[in-house]
């Protein structure tokens, strides 16, 4: 059967997207794979296409629990019944009788910590493994920009289920990134690589400088006033999201929620419907919104808050525009931005005080070295380990005690890694600083980070080349004229500071 008549019959398209026909031409010929797709490109059809054409399971691994369940429930929108989001959303009666019947789905999204139960991979290896997904492969490289520990190990289960043959997507990698992915999966010298532009030319980019917090937030509310919607405004805070959204339904926004991970998964999933499906023009959300959200006609993203990297730029503005439009995105910063995602970087990890509080807990009670894992409370309440903090530690102390290393050495180790990170994610912020302030092409220095070259002239590039806001708000000048609402003031002030 010809690729094209399975993409128009599973799934209404009449043709492939620029790449995504090399990528699952290679996995159905038994090629280990990795591949690089910008987002909003559709990587999920490269491996959710092979699954209507090969015989077997297509396991998919995936980072976070809302993106598989929105992967998960696209393709049974479809009109798939034989798949399954294999996640801590199950309660263990629905977990016990998914692994009993697990031979009879086709596509099983899982989380990579339930990978390591021994129930679940004891079932994983009576099934006939078509193709093994790693979801957001930048998570394994411990030089990637959201690195996981438990993605670390999936080399070792592709190892226990028999090598099948391997797709790695991800969005944005570099070449160290790309060189970890296939390291650590145990592909490095058998393997395929399509590596594609990281550039999206229909999303204009532009950065607004604003004197303090106050103008900050009065000109979020204008630009949601003005902008031609729909649109997502990306927030590093919960609370400052939640505030946000009802500031602007205050000012006369009637169709505007608040997303988050502190809210339940019915509310989370009803926003998410209400959004894909034109009741909600505007979001106000943290980072983990529009993984997987299947709308194409996003106009605008907004950045309130610096992120903390440029490849986390890229996924969340990757979210504007995928049906080919023009849309835009906006960055606003002021004085002082860098400290929040300083503060977020360092907070995730435990700092050199709590590990000194855990050495003197070991010491204290030494017959727990074996089984460490078992006092996670009374190490949590002794440290001030927050859960993240918790998983992160164990999971270093786990691998590096089945080494044989001391537990001294353990811990002192502990604190030089932590320190590798803590710079690297302050080196990453710093490239973002670097890239707001900027005098040149924010998009030539954006493609410089990916060792890639402009290629071509690009109509509304950013603000630095000459954009006119006016094209994206709800009443376009016809004659082409600058934008009133485009504060030239503010630019030139901008370009008359001198840079880092």
């Amino acid at each position: 059967m010809r690729l094209e008549a399975v993409l128009q019959s599973k799934f209404g398209y009449p043709a492939f997207r620029p790449g995504q026909k090399e990528i699952i031409e290679s996995v159905l010929s038994g090629r280990n794979t990795v591949a690089m797709l910008p987002t909003g490109t559709g990587k999920s059809l490269c491996y959710q296409l092979p699954g209507y054409v090969i015989e077997g399971q297509v396991i998919i691994i995936s980072p976070l629990l809302s993106l598989m369940q929105d992967q998960a429930e696209q393709l049974m929108m479809n009109g798939e019944k034989k798949v399954i989001a294999f996640n801590s959303f199950l309660t263990s009666a629905e977990k016990k009788q998914a692994l009993i019947h697990l031979n009879q789905y086709k596509f099983i999204f899982i989380s990579p910590e339930m990978l390591y139960y021994e129930s679940v991979l004891s079932q994983l290896k009576k099934l006939r493994i078509a193709l093994f997904v790693v979801d957001e492969a930048h998570c394994i490289s411990q030089w990637g920009y959201d690195f996981r520990p438990d993605y670390l190990k999936l080399g070792e289960v592709r190892k226990i289920i028999g090598n099948p043959v391997t797709l790695a997507l991800t969005a944005t990698a570099t070449s160290e990134v790309k060189g970890d992915i296939k390291k650590s999966l145990g592909i490095l010298d058998d393997c395929s690589e399509f590596i594609y532009s990281v550039d999206r030319p229909n999303i204009a980019l532009s950065v607004e400088r604003l004197d303090n917090f106050r103008e900050k937030t009065e000109r979020l509310v204008e630009l949601a006033e003005i902008l031609k919607g729909p649109g997502i405004i990306y927030f590093s805070s919960k609370k400052k999201a939640e505030q946000s959204a009802e500031l602007l339904r205050d000012k006369g926004a009637k169709r505007v929620m608040a997303y988050h991970g502190g809210m339940d998964q019915e509310s989370r999933i009803l926003v998410q419907q209400q959004f894909i499906h034109g009741q909600l023009d505007l979001i106000c959300a943290t980072s983990a919104f529009g993984m997987g959200i299947n709308k194409d006609n996003i106009r605008y993203v907004i950045h309130f808050h610096m992120p903390l990297q440029i490849e986390s730029y890229l996924q969340e503005i990757g979210r504007a525009g995928r049906d080919g439009k023009q849309s835009i995105a906006i960055m606003l910063y002021s004085p002082g931005d860098e400290q929040l995602p300083i503060q977020l970087a360092e907070s995730e990890l435990p700092d050199k005080a709590q590990i000194d509080w855990i050495m003197e807990w070991v010491e204290e009670n030494p017959n727990a070295i074996p089984n460490i894992g078992l006092f996670e409370e009374q190490i949590k309440q002794r440290s001030g380990l927050t859960d993240v903090q918790w998983r992160i530690f164990n999971d270093f102390f786990d691998r590096k005690s089945k080494s044989g290393l001391d537990y001294r050495r353990i811990l002192q180790d502990m604190k030089g890694y932590y320190e590798g990170r803590i710079k690297l994610k302050r080196d990453s912020i710093e490239e973002v600083y670097k890239w707001i302030h900027k005098k040149t092409c924010r998009r030539e220095n954006i493609l410089s980070y990916f060792d890639e070259g402009k290629n071509a002239s690009v109509p509304s590039c950013c603000d630095i080349c000459g954009l006119q806001l006016g094209n994206f708000t709800r009443n376009t000048n016809s004659d082409n004229q600058e934008s009133p609402l485009y504060d030239w003031k503010n630019h030139l002030e901008y370009l008359l500071i001198p840079s880092e």
